[in-house]
């Protein structure tokens, strides 16, 4: 068993005496990112192997619960602000009815509302979050994986004191940026998969990483139900003190009982160039293993990334619009449907998870992300078209194997570098993940109102159009790399 499995499973104690009996490392030879001597213990130790799941599981349950609740509320509140009386019913009963002015009024500024706090928010994070994961790799992981929940616990309290005390909208704003000051759900996530990195070997990375996705599609299923049944309940106060208390029981249950996978260093520096310097290193020369592939393994690292960066725009972009779409006409959806309907959306992460698990014994990883782009793609054009309950849940059903396609790429990009090298690779791909969230929101948040006039479903459409770029990368990329396989084996 690799160093780093036993590290993450056995007590320190044990370990120490199995690294007693083999022969001692040379403290100047000391992989980063990689324990050598004992792992740092948790305040409370447990005698069951602990890792990062629980904590990307309650933050992700959160933040599932919290998004269409929001964006509902700002529809609400607009409504009211405007006189919007809830007329798009008996529009919805009359599908000739002309359409009502004051509605799209009410979804331009909702929509428009939900561009400028996710901006407010992510244009922050775009800059904390790789200052905090490659401190992460020097300061530790188990303090990334607490700030940025405490962050997000500060923000739900200012959303409970603006709907407590019906303050102007613009105080969520506010929450948003206090949530990205301390590195937002991209912090979490990049904690996360470098801890998972850290404790995984080559072989087994793919899995693991489609286990982290799994997670995030179970608490997203699971906070989906919950929630649109009960808003439809109780209204808006006692989901959001629900998601307040699992946003401080993750940082909790972090601090309490994950252990450390890297060796703290106590002058470690937060606020300092290094760790963005680090980041640019990895791009600009393709890091430590670009010397044996040249040119070509760079090629790869930069044009994966484009292909993450893709990808996950337009997962976080068109999944802003869903609520908004399923709120107007024609659907008319209320909490319990957007509830189902949003647990649908996250049953695609579980089942891609099995997916993935059955295709790897048959085809390459590349070929299993190009079946789950393919699932996307579909799924989206039926979204850009659906006008009734049956054709949308049609386009969540088309959509089952869409998450496929980001662990794999999550998993080449960590194979393509070095293991000291980990840490930089997770702050990019943290980075790149916010700058996905900032144009998606940017670019659908636009796109969605500028195009009501005359295809309300055309943002779904333009996604699907995007995704044909990294699918076509992605397959270049993998014949490429058969032909020279073949090539050198013909030599040898």
């Amino acid at each position: 068993m690799d160093e780093r499995d036993t590290a993450a499973i056995l007590h320190g104690d044990v370990l120490s005496d199995t690294l007693a009996d083999e022969p001692q490392l040379d403290v100047n030879k000391e992989e980063p990112g990689v324990p050598t001597t004992d792992v740092v213990r948790p305040p409370v130790t447990c005698s069951l192997p602990v890792s990062v799941e629980p904590v990307l599981f309650l933050s992700m349950f959160s933040l599932t619960l919290q998004a269409p609740l929001s964006t509902q509320y700002l529809w609400d509140r607009i409504s009211e602000d405007l006189g919007y009386n809830g007329s798009k019913r008996s529009e919805c009963g009359n599908s000739s009815a002309p359409p009502d002015p004051l509605q799209k009024e009410v979804e331009t500024l909702t929509a428009h509302w939900n561009l400028y706090i996710s901006l407010g928010g992510f244009s922050v994070g775009l800059l904390v979050v790789p200052l905090l994961g490659s401190w992460s790799d020097l300061a530790g992981r188990r303090r990334v994986l607490i700030l940025p929940n405490l962050g997000l616990a500060l923000q739900v309290i200012v959303y409970l004191v603006v709907m407590y005390l019906k303050l102007p909208v613009v105080y969520f704003l506010v929450g948003r940026l206090l949530s990205g000051l301390s590195g937002d759900f991209n912090a979490v996530l990049a904690g996360c998969f470098a801890y998972v990195a850290d404790i995984s070997d080559r072989r087994s990375r793919t899995f693991r990483v489609a286990i982290l996705e799994a997670c995030l599609g179970l608490s997203g299923m699971l906070a989906s139900i919950i929630g649109g049944q009960w808003r439809r309940a109780q209204g808006y106060i006692n989901p959001f003190w629900l998601v307040l208390a699992t946003n401080l029981v993750s940082a909790l249950y972090a601090f309490l009982f994950v252990r450390e996978s890297v060796v703290p260093d106590p002058s470690a520096k937060l606020l300092t160039t290094r760790h963005h310097k680090a980041v640019w290193h990895l791009y600009s020369s393709g890091g430590s293993s670009s010397e044996a592939g040249g040119r070509f393994h760079r090629c790869k690292l930069w044009l994966y990334t484009l292909c993450f960066f893709l990808v996950v725009t337009v997962h976080f972009g068109s999944r802003e619009l869903y609520v908004l779409y399923e709120l107007s006409s024609p659907l008319c959806w209320g909490p319990d449907f957007i509830g189902y309907g949003s647990a649908a959306q996250h049953l695609g992460y579980l089942s891609s998870l099995v997916g993935l698990k059955l295709m790897q014994h048959c085809m390459e990883d590349s070929w299993v992300a190009l079946v789950g782009l393919a699932s996307n793609i579909v799924g989206l054009v039926v979204f850009s078209v659906a006008n009734s309950t049956q054709l949308m849940f049609t386009g969540y059903g088309l959509c089952l194997l869409f998450m496929t396609s980001t662990p794999v790429l999550r998993s080449k990009l960590s194979k393509l570098v070095d293991p000291s090298e980990q840490g930089a690779l997770f702050a990019s791909v943290a980075c790149v993940e916010s700058l996905c969230y900032l144009v998606g929101s940017g670019v659908f948040n636009s796109l969605y109102p500028a195009t009501l006039h005359f295809m309300k479903g055309f943002p779904f459409l333009f996604a699907a159009i995007i995704l044909f770029i990294p699918a076509g990368i992605i397959g270049t990329l993998q014949c490429l790399e058969q032909r020279r396989d073949q090539r050198e084996a013909t030599v040898s």
